[in-house]
């Protein structure tokens, strides 16, 4: 007879709503990577031989679901962060002890693990703001003006770009390392 494992409301929760981030990165990354290879602009034959090629969708059904893929992610990741304050707050201790005060808080896993954590949470920072910049002022689209705010449009765009393209290789590591609990 095979015994049947149960998991605790808790772990049940945390897995729906790493699934939802996982989700929500998953159609924000394959719609980025549409975009980053099927770029606007152009025409045909030109610098873009690319221009009006359809794949599946048009573009603006492509951009409505990065748009919902990004807000999933962001939406969840919030929830995310909430539930694992403290051992965000544990983790962030236990590094800077082991940073200035040359005691040994953390192995070198866990070194590592905390890296990925920080590279992925200054990387979804800055691709959910840049996102939320993009979206509420889109510059040079409906007749308005790109308001300039500490950079152009296109350097918003880039830092966007790459912030997402570090956030995934990070996560892709992150995932990797969590395999056995995701399972």
């Amino acid at each position: 007879m095979i015994k049947s494992k149960t998991i605790s409301k808790e772990t049940r929760n945390n897995w729906l709503i790493d699934a939802g981030v996982f989700m929500g990165a998953v159609v924000a990354s394959l719609t980025g990577i549409y975009f980053l290879f099927l770029p606007i602009g152009g025409y045909q034959g030109g610098r873009n031989p690319m221009y009006g090629v359809r794949i599946i969708f048009d573009r603006s059904t492509w951009g409505d679901l990065h748009l919902w893929g990004g807000i999933l992610m962001i939406v969840a990741a919030v929830i995310h962060i909430a539930i694992h304050w403290k051992w965000i707050v544990n983790m962030t201790k236990r590094i800077y002890y082991d940073l200035f005060t040359n005691k040994t808080y953390l192995n070198a896993r866990g070194r590592f693990n905390a890296g990925i954590n920080a590279v992925i949470a200054a990387s979804f920072l800055l691709t959910a703001l840049t996102g939320i910049y993009l979206l509420l002022f889109p510059g040079g689209s409906f007749g308005v003006p790109d308001p300039l705010i500490l950079f152009t449009r296109t350097t918003w765009d880039l830092i966007h770009t790459w912030a997402a393209i570090s956030m995934i290789i990070a996560g892709v590591v992150h995932f990797v390392i969590h395999w056995r609990w995701v399972v």
